[in-house]
């Protein structure tokens, strides 16, 4: 099987058919994804994914964390202090991601507090949108809660973060239904 060509135009970080599809704001988000991000409501998590790497055991933070309900697929990325791709069922985690300088692979078991939510039931699936004093004020997170667990990916200054727990009080919480 041949690698693949990381000048081509159909990888990002050498994931194969994954290609960003940026927006920022709450509205421009809510517009492309809302629909489909309510229909999340009532699945299940079967699997996340988050590239790691393996050299030095630590999460590459730069790419999309996957969610899988149950064949739905949701990819989340950030990056610059308010840029939200949301993508849906084009990465494939069972396929070698070849970076260069890294040694990378999709783990579903990296993050316990994340593998603990699987087979956990979606009751809500929010925008979060920050209200804070800096830069990133008007960034948008994604948060979903399973009953009493709640998971926010956030934007981490320039790569994904992910928070478990009420959202921090900067957030403004806009549900979707």
């Amino acid at each position: 099987m041949s690698q693949p060509d990381p000048r081509h135009e159909d990888y990002y970080f050498n994931i194969a058919s994954y290609q960003p599809s940026w927006r920022s704001g709450l509205r421009a988000i809510k517009l492309a994804n809302g629909r489909r991000l309510g229909r999340l409501r009532g699945l299940s998590l079967t699997r996340s994914w988050l590239l790691w790497e393996r050299t030095d055991d630590e999460w590459f933070a730069d790419a999309p964390v996957v969610l899988d309900f149950a064949g739905e697929q949701l990819e989340i990325q950030h990056q610059k202090f308010d840029e939200l791709s949301i993508t849906w069922n084009t990465i494939d985690p069972f396929r070698q991601v070849p970076y260069p300088d890294f040694d990378l692979a999709w783990r579903d078991d990296a993050v316990a507090e994340l593998a603990r939510l699987h087979a956990r039931t979606v009751t809500a699936v929010d925008l979060l949108e920050y209200r804070g004093d800096d830069m990133a004020n008007g960034m948008v997170a994604v948060g979903i809660g399973f009953g009493e667990d709640y998971l926010v990916i956030q934007n981490n200054l320039d790569e994904n973060g992910l928070a478990f727990g009420p959202p921090q009080r900067e957030y403004y919480p806009h549900p979707i239904h």
